[in-house]
């Protein structure tokens, strides 16, 4: 058993505190992985704030997890001590459902065990990637590819194929007008990718002051959606409208901007409920989705397509005692665009 160093924190409305975690024993399948870098996502914040729902504190949150193999249970094959590997939102699945055969473990009918806040097979809470080590098995772990860096890796593990596969689910691409509303940590993600997939994008943001930054990570078009002009002149304009904000917004708005057949895709996660005009949605066939992360094959996907196409996430690296200020700057919108920790500095 690994003792793992952590940063827990103990209630919705606690500070993050210095902790020490159990890594179970590896079983014959297990692979056991020295993180390197945790990435901080919004969702950490929602879930530590028990935003969406009870949670079993104390809580060590963090699904963007990249590190190096330094041991594997007994029939392990697909990794070797020495490996650079990820692990993304979801540690195990039934393996056996629908879903979970087609490769969307992230669906699985019988709940995919989460990389914290979750239970394991064996009862035990899972606690996620603010630690040193951690201990997952072998079909759940990723390979990162060599030509990119493991602090930059980390947020893909989220923050990309959160992104990724709504883009490819939908067929972002050439001659397709895909939107993406926000530039925070996913949006600016969502950007990158659509773009590399050689759609033509938007990025629609309440103000103008990331548009550098939105046009060099390959935007096309950058509008303020605080100017009510904005949605009179993109009326019936985007194919796909990807919504990467945590938080309520006029959803019927931006319904109006989806052409014929258009689809308007949630992946920002809001505390609460969203309401809508079914009109809005009725009246040129529009489609109204939702979707989570990938599967394991698509997040492999993923990682290959960002080292072909040079794409990393543009982060800022910060040490383990400043994880409640990054929280505070998150929720400001005071980042550039994901806070990865060191996680040396535990």
């Amino acid at each position: 058993m690994v003792i793992a160093k952590a940063r827990a924190v103990d209630g919705p409305d606690k500070p993050f505190r210095s902790a020490e975690i159990k890594r179970r024993d590896l079983d014959s399948y297990d692979v056991l992985i020295e993180i390197k870098f945790a990435g901080i996502c919004h969702s950490d914040i929602h879930t530590a704030h028990g935003e969406w729902g009870p949670v079993n504190y104390p809580l060590v949150p963090g699904h963007e997890i990249a590190g190096i193999v330094t041991d594997v249970g007994a029939q392990v094959t697909k990794y070797k001590t020495g490996d650079r590997v990820g692990v993304g939102c979801m540690v195990d699945s039934c393996g056996e459902c629908a879903n979970c055969r087609k490769g969307e473990e992230q669906y699985c009918h019988k709940g995919n065990i989460q990389t914290y806040a979750g239970v394991d097979k064996y009862g035990e809470p899972t606690q996620g990637g603010y630690s040193t080590h951690i201990v997952v098995q072998e079909d759940f772990v990723l390979n990162i590819p060599d030509s990119i860096e493991l602090d930059v890796a980390a947020p893909l593990l989220c923050a990309g194929i959160t992104t990724y596969s709504p883009l490819n689910h939908w067929g972002a691409g050439p001659g397709k007008k895909v939107a993406v509303v926000g530039m925070g940590g996913i949006g600016h993600m969502a950007v990158k990718i659509a773009h590399a997939m050689g759609a033509e994008v938007t990025v629609l943001s309440q103000t103008l002051n990331k548009m550098k930054d939105g046009l060099q990570f390959g935007a096309d078009h950058y509008y303020a959606t605080n100017n009510l002009e904005t949605f009179k002149e993109l009326s019936g304009c985007f194919d796909l409208i990807i919504n990467t904000v945590s938080a309520r917004i006029d959803i019927d708005a931006y319904f109006s901007l989806l052409t014929l057949d258009g689809t308007l895709v949630n992946v920002g996660a809001p505390g609460e409920p969203l309401s809508l005009n079914v009109m809005s949605l009725i009246g040129h066939r529009r489609s109204f989705a939702g979707s989570m992360i990938g599967g394991i094959r698509e997040t492999q996907e993923m990682l290959d397509f960002c080292a072909k196409h040079n794409i990393v996430p543009k982060i800022e690296v910060i040490s383990a005692d400043q994880i409640d200020e990054a929280y505070e700057r998150v929720l400001a919108s005071d980042v550039k665009y994901r806070f990865v920790i060191d996680t040396s500095t535990m």
